[in-house]
């Protein structure tokens, strides 16, 4: 009996077609891995090149970039939404977060020693500068739709407008420090602590009455102007440990870990927290790349500035925590089912170049304020500086602009 001849062909297996859905799980299980990867590689090149410290605050900015996102821990859409529509949701969180932060930050600031090396706080001159620098990053950051911390962890989250804002920052932080020095001869006083000028009882007394007014304005504000008050922490039903994973996180499980992240960097630092001086150092070490004698400048002439323009970037441990939140973010993104995104998605140009725009106000203003809406805001607060409170008013002032000018860059409020 003789056997047929068969097309070999004909005995594959029939095509099956992965579903959208389990495609998608299994990209996000990818990006996941990939995530964790980045820390686990991250950190171990920092222990071996740098110090244990650097991989260390790698990895806690690892789980402030997750706070941020799972909590949408914003600044930017808090004060728009307050300034819009009255709603004070954030700005309350905020206040609240900034109390935690400063009974935290008193045992360390007061012993003012700790692993070793000293310890102390962002206290700066209260003046010209603060003002000014303050008001252009609090319009540039609703321009740019996002603060420094936000621009962080939007692009890690996958926004592209994330990187257009942070061209924009690395340019405007190298303008910030080309005039650093004129800035510093506007008139101002000399750095106020509220811990030195009253001592540690008073001075914490004096910041809680500062932090409960402006909660309290901002409830009033919300009641008068809504008839009702969005809560800060959600009410739920039985206790899902997915939404740990995954979120969304109230504003208050974000802030209280953003708190304890910021003592955590004090601690292991000897300062607080702050985002923007790594974007000034990246491009002063673009510029001096391609030529320009930047080493001369006033600003890279401070000791602990020049020290970091001539060390590698990863010596920087604000670059380093600034890389840590990005990669934290992409994790929480990941976690969240959000990646991918079309990164490439079709922006107006306008808001292009807003964001573009955004981004050099805010790096600008930060560079002469001595800081963004972390350095100067939170930390300075957190300090116990008066200089911080300053930043607050006047960024917020510059707010209320750049609200007014969003529709001009097709953004909506």
């Amino acid at each position: 009996m003789s056997v047929p001849d068969v097309d070999i062909l004909s005995l594959e297996a029939p095509v099956t077609r992965t579903s959208p859905a389990a495609w998608k799980a299994r990209s996000q299980r990818g990006w996941v891995t990939f995530s964790c990867a980045l820390f686990l590689v991250g950190a171990g090149f920092l222990a071996n090149t740098e110090s244990l410290t650097q991989a260390l605050l790698y990895l806690i900015a690892g789980v402030l970039g997750l706070a941020l996102y799972h909590a949408h821990f914003g600044f930017t859409t808090a004060w728009r939404n307050f300034l819009v529509y009255g709603r004070g949701a954030g700005i309350r969180a905020q206040m609240i977060t900034f109390l935690i932060a400063n009974i935290l930050f008193l045992p360390v600031l007061l012993h003012g020693h700790w692993f070793g090396h000293s310890v102390s706080g962002y206290v700066f001159p209260v003046g010209m500068s603060v003002l000014a620098g303050s008001f252009l990053f609090g319009m540039g950051m609703q321009l740019g739709d996002g603060c420094a911390s936000g621009t962080l962890y939007h692009t890690g989250g996958g926004d592209v407008r994330g990187i257009l804002t942070l061209i924009g920052f690395v340019l405007g932080s190298v303008l910030g420090s080309l005039n650093f020095p004129w800035w510093m001869k506007t008139p101002h006083f000399q750095p106020i602590s509220l811990l030195k000028v009253f001592g540690p009882a008073e001075g914490l007394a004096l910041e809680l009455v500062m932090l409960t007014a402006v909660f309290g304005l901002a409830l009033l504000v919300e009641r008068l102007r809504n008839g009702s008050v969005i809560p800060i922490i959600q009410k739920r039903g039985r206790f899902d440990w997915r939404a740990i994973v995954k979120g969304p996180w109230s504003l208050i499980a974000g802030g209280v870990l953003l708190a304890v992240g910021n003592v955590l960097v004090l601690l292991l630092s000897g300062k607080p927290w702050g985002v923007t001086f790594a974007f000034a150092l990246w491009g002063a070490k673009i510029a001096q790349g391609i030529g320009l004698p930047i080493a001369h400048w006033g600003y890279w002439q401070i000791s602990a500035n020049s020290s970091a323009l001539h060390h590698s970037i990863f010596h920087d441990a604000t670059t380093v925590l600034d890389l840590g939140v990005i990669v934290g973010a992409l994790l929480a993104a990941s976690l969240a089912g959000r990646l991918p995104k079309p990164y490439l998605r079709r922006f107006p140009t306008r808001m292009l170049v807003a964001v573009v725009l955004g981004g050099i106000f805010m790096g600008y203003g930060a560079r002469i304020a001595f800081g963004c809406n972390i350095g100067s805001y939170f930390s300075g607060i957190a300090s116990f500086s008066l200089h911080g409170w300053l930043w607050f008013i006047s960024a917020l002032f510059g707010s209320a602009i750049g609200v007014k000018l969003r529709p001009l860059f097709a953004h909506t409020n």
